[in-house]
C-alpha cells in the first residue's frame, strides 16, 4: 500500500469548480472541506507566527 492512499483527497483549490453542476448536497460538502482548509491555514499561521516572535525574541537579548 502506498502512503499517498492514506492522505484524505482534497479538491484543487487552485481551480474553480463549477458550482452549476454541484447538487446542494454536494455544495455543503464543498463548503465543509473548505472550511476545514481555512482552518488549516489559520493553525499553520498561528503556528508561524510563535516561531517568529520566538526568534525575534531571541535577537533582541
Amino acid at each position: 500500500m502506498d502512503t499517498d492512499d492514506l492522505e484524505p483527497l482534497r479538491p484543487n483549490l487552485a481551480t474553480p469548480l463549477d458550482l452549476e453542476e454541484m447538487s446542494i448536497e454536494a455544495l455543503g460538502e464543498y463548503i465543509d472541506v473548505l472550511n476545514a482548509e481555512i482552518k488549516r491555514v489559520e493553525e499553520a499561521i498561528v503556528k508561524k507566527q510563535g516561531a517568529q516572535g520566538a526568534a525575534e525574541a531571541l535577537f533582541k537579548s
